[in-house]
């Protein structure tokens, strides 16, 4: 097998990269709607290395041998400063993809992360650093670096697929991969329910109650929901 890389990703218009840097996951989720926002998001075992990691910016993506990370190499490559590496072996702990070496030089690079399924190492090191790392595993297994391997292909991340340049947002909640064609969509809905959130937070503010704010009422309703007055030791 002849390995390739595809040294160019399609680029998405920077200042909506920059809106959706300023948004939560859990709001972009939600603004992609109940179907495409399940569709993008990833598995909950891809988890962010330290409670304050947070990744956003286009996929490059690395696809490797298990028990491999020569394929790494390449897409450093080939990586912007801003572009988060997406890498995989799909999903093995054999040999991990990603360290404190990684970190340090992508750094340097000016990278915005790495999201990997698969295994990283040298966590300690990397949570000092600050640099942001999200991984289905944690293993010091040792990668060899023989390929055969690609970059900048079409990989499968945890459930979700991911195309290079896809838009990657990661934070302590999870981690999407959002296609270009529904990142404007996504931002604009998202923004609009942070600000409904903040009018629920001011009217919480000013005394009502979440069940009003919520409309609650008309859902218990609909659900058939019966409240009885009396204690559960005092039913017939």
């Amino acid at each position: 097998m002849q390995s390739v890389v595809y040294k160019r990703i399609p680029r998405l218009d920077p200042v909506l990269i920059e809106r959706a840097r300023g948004i939560n996951v859990a709001d972009l989720h939600e603004g992609l709607g109940p179907i495409i926002g399940r569709q993008c998001l990833m598995q909950p075992q891809m988890c962010a290395l330290f409670p304050t990691a947070r990744v956003c910016g286009q996929a490059v993506t690395s696809f490797n041998f298990p028990g491999d990370n020569l394929m790494l190499h390449a897409a450093f490559r080939v990586a912007e400063p801003g572009d988060i590496l997406v890498l995989t072996n799909g999903g093995s702990p054999q040999g991990a993809l990603w360290g404190e070496i990684a970190s340090y030089y992508s750094r340097i690079r000016k990278l915005g992360g790495a999201v990997i399924d698969g295994a990283t190492r040298d966590t300690v090191q990397i949570t000092e650093m600050g640099f942001p790392v999200f991984a289905s595993h944690v293993s010091v297994s040792y990668p060899g670096k023989r390929g055969p391997g690609a970059v900048n292909v079409p990989v499968v991340m945890a459930g979700v697929t991911v195309n290079p340049g896809d838009l990657i947002v990661g934070d302590a909640d999870g981690v999407m991969a959002i296609p270009p064609s529904h990142v404007e969509a996504a931002v604009r809905n998202a923004e609009a329910r942070m600000a409904k959130e903040a009018e629920i937070k001011r009217r919480l503010d000013g005394g009502e109650t979440l069940y009003d704010v919520g409309g609650m009422k008309g859902l218990f309703e609909a659900a058939g929901i019966v409240e009885i007055d009396a204690a559960w030791t005092d039913r017939p």
